[in-house]
């Protein structure tokens, strides 16, 4: 039995499969750019030090090297889930530093505790660390669609307060780069929607 193909309903379903097939080939694009912006990153952790980058956006090759910075006063504390240096989670305490009298400030991830609420005993003083960004604030959705203000640069030390665990230090292996799977679960929905179309299809001429 021969499959007939109402012009309207299979020029909307080939369009819709095209699109899902082209953000399958776009997902594997980012997957090499992802692949050797991790490659940046491990060689810049081999990098002689460089002064902190207080402006955001940090450039990509600022991220993951060494630096230095001079915190002159505390002026608030956060809290954000973390690990410490022997890969046991708890809070990551991050410092909102003064650099000056109108400088920009710096923030300071500074310490591991097994409690959100605690007030480090740290009042600034020069930190030695490893560049990266701010934590992200922001749910996916918002990532998506919101306009969402870019990550402030901060700074790893490579120590902690009194009482506190030290801040395992970034490390470029742990960036993510899940491309691979979303380019698969594209070409995954491209085929489902040309399956289910042909069944409806066959289903609908078989009625007939």
């Amino acid at each position: 039995m021969r499959l007939r193909l109402p012009l309207l309903p299979t020029v909307i379903v080939g369009m819709a499969v095209a699109t899902m097939i082209a953000l399958g080939f776009w997902q594997l694009q980012r997957k090499a750019e992802k692949e050797a912006l991790i490659a940046l990153y491990a060689a810049n952790a081999d990098k002689p030090p460089i002064a902190f980058p207080h402006m955001a956006p940090v450039r990509d090759a600022e991220m993951f090297r060494k630096s230095t910075l001079n915190c002159l006063e505390v002026v608030g504390w956060q809290s954000v889930s973390g690990r410490d240096t022997s890969g046991k989670a708890g809070f990551q305490y991050i410092a909102d530093c003064s650099t000056g009298p109108e400088g920009p400030g710096a923030l300071v991830a500074y310490g591991i505790a097994d409690r959100p609420d605690i007030k480090p005993d740290w009042k600034g003083g020069m930190v030695n660390g490893t560049v990266v960004t701010e934590p992200s604030r922001y749910s996916f959705i918002e990532r998506t669609f919101g306009a969402i203000s870019v990550p402030r640069p901060m700074i790893v030390a490579g120590d902690a307060p009194e009482g506190m665990r030290a801040v395992a230090q970034p490390d470029p292996k742990n960036v993510t780069n899940n491309h691979l799977s979303y380019a698969l679960q594209w070409f995954f929905f491209a085929a489902a929607a040309l399956v289910i179309y042909l069944l409806a299809l066959r289903r609908r001429q078989s009625g007939r």
